[in-house]
């Protein structure tokens, strides 16, 4: 889910305006991370020179912010959409390592990023505030989008895992 997140982001960051303009608020080559603790899955992503993001695979530095579920029952709860990421912050489950406003901006990020994708029933649960302005036109448009490109980037993916199965195969 979380690696489905992050790309969801990057392609946001590519399509969407007011999610461009929240991104443009971190500083070029800023890095944050999202991670469930102790050792669970996570993602990280850079903001680049354009103010679109990138993800960074097997990241081993430190982030310039790293926002940090404190159990996967808490990060079950944002991304099943029982609990919005601001109400998750305010029950303590989230830890913020690094500057609060940039936690605060990825929230908002997050937040669009929701409203964007999900049924509006669901975007509801999931956000603070569901965003007035955005129309079903815009809104389909762009998820059609942000779908497209999130899909797109797992199909190439297909060869590299071909690879690996062929050399598991061969090992048998």
């Amino acid at each position: 889910m979380m690696d489905t997140i992050a790309r969801a982001l990057v392609s946001a960051s590519q399509v969407d305006g007011e999610l461009k303009d929240e991104v443009a608020g971190f500083p070029a080559d800023f890095i944050l991370q999202m991670i469930v603790l102790p050792k669970g899955s996570s993602f990280t992503l850079q903001v680049q020179a354009d103010k679109s993001l990138k993800r960074l695979e097997n990241f081993t530095g430190k982030p310039d912010l790293s926002v940090k579920f404190k159990h996967l029952t808490h990060a079950f709860l944002v991304f099943s959409f029982q609990e919005s990421t601001s109400r998750a912050f305010a029950n303590d489950r989230m830890i913020a390592d690094g500057e609060v406003s940039y936690a605060i901006r990825l929230v908002r990020c997050l937040n669009k990023l929701e409203a964007l994708i999900l049924p509006k029933m669901v975007a509801e649960l999931a956000v603070k505030r569901y965003p007035v302005s955005l129309t079903l036109n815009e809104k389909i448009a762009k998820a059609a989008q942000i779908y497209a490109q999130v899909v797109s980037s797992y199909v190439d993916l297909i060869p590299k895992a071909t690879l690996l199965l062929n050399k598991t195969a061969k090992r048998s």
